[in-house]
């Protein structure tokens, strides 16, 4: 007589799938993280030096700011 596991109902395929798709989501968060400091550095750069003190910042600011070392 045979017998069959029915208790577990993906054998690991589900785990694998779960990784895989850890692996996606990773990637395309730190695409998005990316593409978000580069249009934050962007705008940053564009400003006027009076602008960046309005604002609270000096050029030598910017780059802190997107490592998040400055906190107002």
């Amino acid at each position: 007589m045979a017998a069959f596991d029915t208790s577990r109902t993906s054998y690991g395929a589900h785990a694998n799938s779960a990784k895989i798709g850890g692996f996606f989501s990773n990637a395309v968060a730190s695409v998005v993280a990316w593409n978000d400091a580069r249009v934050t550095r962007n705008a940053l750069t564009s400003l006027t030096d009076r602008e960046l003190t309005d604002i609270g910042l000096s050029r030598g600011d910017i780059n802190a700011v997107l490592d998040r070392k400055i906190t107002r």
